[in-house]
C-alpha cells in the first residue's frame, strides 16, 4: 500500500538570525512528519523555537537550510506569489492575541480571507455567517471586536482560520489569554474540528487541556527536538509542566 503523503514534513531545518553581529541559531536541524488529521502539540520554554518553527511551516519565513513540505509541495521551490496562494488556501492561523480588525464586524473579519481568493460577496457573507454559527456566535455576526468578550473574539479568530477550508491550522497559544472555562470551550471546539473535518492541527501551548487532547506532543529546547511522545504514553508531573513555562 502506498504511504499517504503527510500534511507537513520538515526535513533537517535550520534557521539562523544575525543579531548585533552574532549568529543566533533559532532552529537546529528539526525533522518532523505530521500525518493528515493529527492533533500535534508543541511545547517548550520561551526561546525554544516554537514561533520560528510555526513561521517555517506557515511559509511566513524560509529556513536557512533544510526543506518544508506542505501536502507534498516543497515550499523552497515555489515563487512568492504561489506561496501567498498556498498560505491562503492551505493554512489557517489562530493567534493568541486574536488579531481581529477592530473596525470590521465579526462577519466581516471572517469573510476577509475569502476576499483574497475572489469569492463572490454573497457567498463569502453566507459562509462567514455559517462559520460563526458553528463556533456558537450566530447571534454576534454584526458585533465588532470591542463588543465581544475575549473568548468570543477567539471564536471569531477560529472561524476566520476556517474560512478557506485549510488543511492545516496553526494555533499559537490559542487559550493563553482566556479564563479556564472559556479555554476549555476553545479546546473542545478545536478537537471537534479535528474529529469532524479531519483538519490537521498544530498547536503551540503550555495548556494542559491542550496536551490532553493531543495525538502527540513535541518538546522543543534550544531550537531542537528534545523528545516526541504519544499522548497516551505521556505523564507530566506538575514540576515538569511548570518548568516549561
Amino acid at each position: 500500500m502506498e504511504k499517504m503523503v503527510p500534511a507537513v514534513k520538515v526535513v533537517d531545518v535550520h534557521k539562523d538570525y544575525y543579531l548585533r553581529g552574532e549568529v543566533v541559531h533559532a532552529l537546529r536541524g528539526i525533522s518532523l512528519e505530521i500525518p493528515r488529521g493529527e492533533y500535534l502539540s508543541v511545547m517548550g520554554p520561551s526561546g525554544s523555537g516554537k514561533t520560528t518553527l510555526f513561521n517555517m511551516v506557515g511559509g511566513i519565513d524560509r529556513p536557512t537550510k533544510g526543506d518544508i513540505f506542505i501536502d507534498g509541495i516543497d515550499l523552497s521551490r515555489i515563487p512568492s506569489k504561489s506561496m501567498a496562494w498556498l498560505r491562503c488556501r492551505k493554512i489557517g492561523y489562530i493567534f493568541q492575541t486574536f488579531n481581529l480588525i477592530p473596525v470590521l464586524t465579526a462577519k466581516e473579519n471572517v469573510a476577509l480571507p475569502m476576499v483574497f481568493l475572489g469569492v463572490p460577496k454573497e457567498e463569502r457573507e453566507k459562509k462567514a455567517a455559517e462559520l460563526l454559527s458553528t463556533v456558537g456566535l450566530g447571534d454576534r455576526l454584526n458585533h465588532r471586536p470591542t463588543e465581544l468578550s475575549g473568548g468570543q473574539q477567539q471564536r471569531v479568530a477560529i472561524a476566520r482560520a476556517l474560512a478557506n477550508d485549510p488543511a492545516i491550522i496553526l494555533a499559537d497559544e490559542p487559550t493563553g489569554n482566556l479564563d479556564l472555562n472559556t479555554g476549555f470551550a476553545i479546546v473542545q471546539l478545536l478537537y471537534r474540528l479535528k474529529a469532524e473535518r479531519g483538519t490537521t492541527i498544530i498547536c503551540a501551548t503550555h495548556d494542559l487541556k491542550m496536551i490532553d487532547i493531543s495525538d502527540r506532543v513535541v518538546f522543543l529546547r534550544d531550537g531542537a527536538i528534545e523528545n516526541i511522545e504519544e499522548r497516551r504514553g505521556l505523564i507530566l508531573t506538575a514540576e515538569e509542566f511548570f518548568a516549561e513555562e
